[in-house]
């Protein structure tokens, strides 16, 4: 690992590095690196020609020019807002009622507790949902 170099203000009589600081200047702390590599993780990452963000707003841009409808469109959009504006105060009063949340905290720790168990744990479960998760999104795509 690199060594971590940081400049901070230190109150004057501070010791840094073995060293008295009597002006209160900004001393250079340099953090020691380990020197065995077994415990190294080496990350890489590389960028991509576009990002999400880009291919989003493409992807909006194709419908809005592909669409002959735009009015439906502004209405779809209006009503998608709406929906979400309802569902974020219809989960903020459900969370005022005192038993509600305790409950439904322990209903998904339940829940989650089964689909772990019922999917994950054992290989011939896990690739019974990957054929039930690939069997529906094929039918969702009519292929």
């Amino acid at each position: 690992m690199a060594s971590v170099t940081a400049r901070l203000s230190l109150p004057p009589l501070v010791l840094v590095n073995g060293r008295q600081s009597l002006n209160g200047t900004p001393q250079k702390l340099a953090m020691p690196s380990t020197k065995e590599g077994h415990d190294r993780l080496g990350i890489k990452s590389k960028a991509t020609g576009e990002s999400s963000e880009t291919s989003i707003v493409k992807s909006v841009q194709n419908v809005w020019d592909k669409s002959e409808d735009r009015v439906a469109l502004i209405g779809l959009g209006f009503a998608g807002v709406v929906a979400l504006w309802a569902s974020i105060n219809l989960v903020s009063s459900i969370d005022k009622v005192p038993i509600v949340p305790g409950f439904l905290e322990l209903v998904g720790i339940v829940y989650s507790s089964w689909f772990t168990y019922r999917y994950l744990l054992y290989k011939p479960d896990r690739e019974e949902l990957f054929q039930t998760i690939n069997k529906s999104i094929s039918d969702i795509l009519g292929q």
